[in-house]
């Protein structure tokens, strides 16, 4: 007898990131990552699922809110049931009406069902007994495609095409693998470029990082151009002419100062500029890709669901697709996310900057190399060295390269001892923000 649904279990789990300043850029110089952590829990205390969403601090509060209430949506289902059409699951939840009210398919609550189909996901590859990208590239092309909404989607790519994609995709599955799992898939570091460290700790993490296998980095900008200039220049000096640098200006500018200051940095060679703009403005990223060319435009990590994305890929306001874990609503609309990417040719380089997204992302990338773009071309999945240890199969990297994770799952279960030490607990007399986290 299959196993049912008996709850979800959700935790808030907050890091105190600010007191070293990891995580800082020009629009969040004091993030606390942290985690909207979901256990989906059954019948038979074995069979369970990891997942969860990311914030940066209060977000949770919000957040853990809405993943509790879509309990009562799983509540007694059969898991075989859910697991055997997750097309259909993922339908179930985005669609019904009075939680699509609230989007649609965007912001908490869409993030809430990511974490809840992550979960799911991390459940049934434990069942099959593979890594989540190895079960996906395991799948049909016919069982690929039945895992992506198309609503919205067929003006720019039809069930047809992405077969096709697919199938074309098929010869060399298992050679692709065994490349993987032989050699891993290319990283590039955020580590060394928070914009709350020093010129000293940039130009050390800088060399470290090339001295450790990566040939690319990244800088946060956009708070003041000369010291955008001076990093740029300490970080180039640091790694040389031949390593790629890329930066990130989360959002800070509008169209035309954007332009200009992307301009004012071109000296350096920025590999890409990524999220100059508002994630929302297509036109505006569309016009500042056209006037900064040959430098990359980059953007995703906040883009909220795969028409979005959609729009982006029409309007060329995009070189670079930077997809996340935790932003859209899980594995599925990722998946669809990948298709488009490679109907119209662009990269995929995953957002990884926050907890437990690079441990979750690698396995999209890896699925997408052995069964969709079938190429690590100028492909490269963000890495940054923070919060690993806190989860039972972290991310591990070895000369600059991912190396493919082979335990059951989605890689998102979190360690006992973190979901005890770092549990937000509010106080009466709280600190600067709001609260007290065990270290």
């Amino acid at each position: 007898m299959s196993p049912r649904i008996t709850g979800l279990h959700c935790i808030d789990l907050r890091f105190p990131t600010s007191l070293t300043m990891d995580g800082s850029d020009a629009m969040n110089p004091d993030p606390d990552y942290s985690a909207a952590y979901v256990v989906v829990r059954t019948t038979d205390p074995d069979v369970v699922g990891h997942g969860f969403a990311f914030t940066i601090g209060r977000g949770n509060d919000v957040q853990v809110a809405a993943i509790r209430a879509l309990e009562q949506y799983l509540l007694d289902l059969d898991v075989a049931d859910l697991l055997a059409d997750m097309g259909r699951t993922w339908r179930s939840l985005v669609y019904d009406s009075q939680l699509r009210w609230l989007g649609p398919e965007k912001g908490v609550m869409h993030m809430a069902i990511g974490a809840v189909i992550n979960a799911l996901w991390d459940l049934k590859a434990r069942q099959a007994g593979l890594p989540v990208w190895q079960l996906l590239a395991r799948m049909s092309p016919e069982e690929l495609v039945a895992l992506v909404d198309f609503r919205y989607l067929t003006d720019a790519l039809t069930p047809g095409e992405a077969l096709d994609l697919l199938r074309a995709a098929e010869p060399g599955r298992a050679e692709r693998t065994a490349t993987l799992l032989a050699g891993g898939y290319p990283a590039y570091t955020t580590t060394p470029g928070w914009l709350g460290y020093s010129d000293t700790k940039l130009a050390r993490l800088a060399a470290e990082a090339v001295a450790e296998g990566f040939t690319q980095i990244k800088l946060k900008v956009g708070d003041n151009l000369a010291d955008d200039l001076r990093r740029l220049g300490i970080a180039r000096s640091a790694v040389g002419p031949d390593v790629r640098i890329a930066v990130d200006a989360n959002q800070r500018w509008d169209v035309d100062g954007a332009i200009d200051w992307i301009a004012a940095m071109a000296p350096h060679d920025p590999y890409w500029v990524e999220e100059p703009t508002s994630p929302d403005d297509i036109l505006g990223l569309s016009r500042i890709r056209e006037a900064v060319r040959p430098i990359r435009m980059a953007t995703g990590e906040h883009v909220h669901n795969r028409v979005m994305f959609k729009q982006l890929l029409q309007a060329g306001a995009v070189d670079v697709v930077q997809i996340d874990a935790t932003r859209v609503a899980g594995v599925n609309e990722n998946v669809a996310i990948l298709l488009l990417a490679a109907k119209f040719g662009v990269p995929v380089c995953p957002h990884g900057g926050g907890v437990g997204l690079c441990e979750v992302v690698q396995h999209l990338s890896m699925f997408d190399f052995v069964a969709v773009s079938a190429t690590m071309q100028d492909r490269v999945i963000e890495y940054v060295d923070h919060l690993h240890e806190h989860f039972v199969t972290p991310t591990r990297i070895s000369r600059g390269r991912y190396l493919a994770p082979t335990t059951p799952g989605l890689s998102a279960e979190m360690r006992p001892a973190t979901l005890a030490d770092y549990t937000f607990r509010p106080v009466e007399h709280a600190d600067d923000n709001g609260y007290r986290t065990s270290v």
